[in-house]
């Protein structure tokens, strides 16, 4: 299977016709952050905020975003970059920093030995545990170093696809919060570009010439979990030809829960007293 991390945002270098749309697509997606941001209360006054830097198209476009509403935001914010290198054989941090330091903005590089526990354990899911190792990294450092905020590049599509991915295979109703507090209240995760669509981050990151940066690990993308988040994937862009709203209907629902109308008895629909008595003698 080939490896989706490897395969470039765009194959070709954009022309001049393809920037001639960078300033509208920027417009947009900066609004769509700024809308996001002051709904969940994202970012406040003296934050100081760790970008979660991969080297993908989602980070980028994370960063450009922030660092461009740095200089307008009503409130004060500082914004660094961190990036963990899992020590797969092929993964580059450097390009990264360079892009960093060339735009002045502090950046981190720690090391964690996930490629040796990956290979270590075989039987289980590498995706999952890379990703659970690159969160305790990035939690243990942002606690040790004081940041306010954990930002993550997570998008639309990510969100409704782990919608769907927790509907159909795992029997609940739950997506990627937009805000998410630790359970000691050590962290606070945030997600600025959870209402920004994944086209339009992978066309901006390339517009704005990033370089793409390879994860490294040649199980990218092979397991049973990722499989099923394509195959989520799929299905809503095939339902999208018949329903172009799809996304935006996806995403409001979200957003307007009615918890009568389901079946979860924390949320309040319990049922009679009377009935009850009556099914004892039943």
């Amino acid at each position: 299977m080939t490896n989706p991390c490897a395969l470039p945002s765009l194959a070709y270098p954009p022309s001049e016709e393809d920037l001639a749309l960078l300033p509208k697509l920027e417009k947009r997606i900066l609004r769509r952050v700024g809308e996001t941001i002051k709904t969940y209360n994202l970012i406040e006054d003296g934050d100081k905020i760790l970008v979660g830097l991969s080297g993908g198209k989602d980070s980028w476009a994370l960063l450009e975003v922030l660092t461009s509403l740095q200089k307008r935001a009503p409130v004060k914010f500082q914004v660094h970059g961190i990036t963990v290198d899992p020590g797969f054989p092929n993964f580059d941090p450097d390009p990264i920093s360079e892009v960093c330091e060339q735009r002045g903005i502090p950046h981190h590089v720690l090391g964690a030995p996930i490629d040796a526990l990956i290979r270590r354990r075989p039987e289980e899911t590498p995706c999952i545990i890379c990703s659970r190792l690159r969160r305790g990294v990035l939690y243990s450092y942002a606690k040790q170093h004081g940041f306010t905020k954990i930002a993550l590049g997570h998008h639309l599509d990510d969100l409704l696809e782990t919608l769907l991915l927790n509907l159909f295979f795992g029997g609940k109703l739950a997506t990627m919060p937009v805000r998410l507090t630790s359970d000691d209240g050590a962290n606070t995760v945030i997600r600025p570009l959870a209402t920004c669509e994944e086209d339009d981050l992978r066309r901006f990151a390339w517009l704005k010439g990033y370089p793409i940066i390879p994860c490294g690990c040649p199980l990218c993308g092979c397991s049973i979990a990722e499989s099923r988040r394509k195959q989520t994937k799929v299905l809503i862009e095939q339902l999208k030809g018949s329903i172009p709203q799809i996304k935006s209907s996806m995403l409001k629902a979200m957003g307007n829960v009615k918890g009568s109308h389901l079946l979860d008895l924390k949320l309040g629909a319990h049922a009679s007293v009377g009935f009850d008595e009556a099914m004892e003698h039943l």
